[in-house]
C-alpha cells in the first residue's frame, strides 16, 4: 500500500509540475472547430424583400459574404459549388477567378415592386475588393431575374462553408455565407 501511495503522490506532483504530457489531439478535430461541409445548402422560402447591398469581411477562420436585404423575413437561398457561374436570364458564363466557384442564389429580387433596381453594382465583376483575403478570390454579380438574385463567389479551393440568415440591422435582414480557410 505504501508503494501505491508514493507512486500516486509522484504522479500528482509530476502532473502539477506539467511533466505529464497530454495525449495527441483527436484526428477528428477540424480546422478552428468548424464542422461544416461542402455540399449544397438551401432553404426554399421566397421573399419579396429586395437585395440592397453585397459586402465581404475577413475572420480568423473564414471569409464572409453578406447580402443585405431591405426587410424581413430573410429570403431562402441555394448555395452550392458549380463548375462555372451562370448569369440569370441569359445563361451566359460569368468569368470568375479561383480554384472553385460557389453560386449563391438569394430567393429575393434586386428590384422593388415597381421594377426599380434596389442594388446596382458599380462593377459587376468585382462586387467587393477581396485582394488579400485568405479564401475569397472574386465576388461577381450574376444578375436578378424572376424574383431571385445570383452572386458568384470565386474561392481558392472547394472548402467547407455554411449559410444562415439574420434579422437586422434595423428593419432589414441578411444572408451570410462563410467559407473556411482550410479543411
Amino acid at each position: 500500500m505504501r508503494k501505491f501511495v508514493i507512486g500516486l503522490a509522484a504522479f500528482l506532483l509530476a502532473a502539477a509540475l506539467g511533466l505529464v504530457v497530454p495525449g495527441p489531439a483527436s484526428a477528428t478535430t477540424s480546422y478552428c472547430g468548424l464542422t461544416w461541409g461542402s455540399l449544397m445548402k438551401s432553404d426554399g422560402a421566397m421573399s419579396g424583400v429586395p437585395v440592397t447591398n453585397v459586402r465581404t469581411g475577413q475572420h480568423y477562420c473564414f471569409d464572409r459574404l453578406v447580402v443585405d436585404l431591405g426587410g424581413t423575413p430573410a429570403p431562402g437561398y441555394s448555395v452550392r459549388y458549380v463548375p462555372q457561374i451562370i448569369q440569370d436570364g441569359s445563361g451566359a458564363v460569368v468569368p470568375t477567378r479561383g480554384g472553385a466557384r460557389l453560386q449563391v442564389v438569394v430567393k429575393a429580387p434586386a428590384y422593388d415592386d415597381n421594377g426599380q433596381a434596389t442594388y446596382t453594382p458599380a462593377d459587376p465583376a468585382g462586387l467587393s475588393d477581396v485582394s488579400g483575403y485568405q479564401t475569397f478570390r472574386q465576388v461577381v454579380w450574376a444578375g436578378s431575374f424572376e424574383g431571385q438574385a445570383s452572386i458568384g463567389l470565386g474561392v481558392r479551393a472547394r472548402l467547407p462553408f455554411r449559410v444562415f440568415t439574420l434579422d437586422g440591422p434595423g428593419s432589414g435582414s441578411r444572408l451570410v455565407v462563410d467559407v473556411a480557410h482550410y479543411w
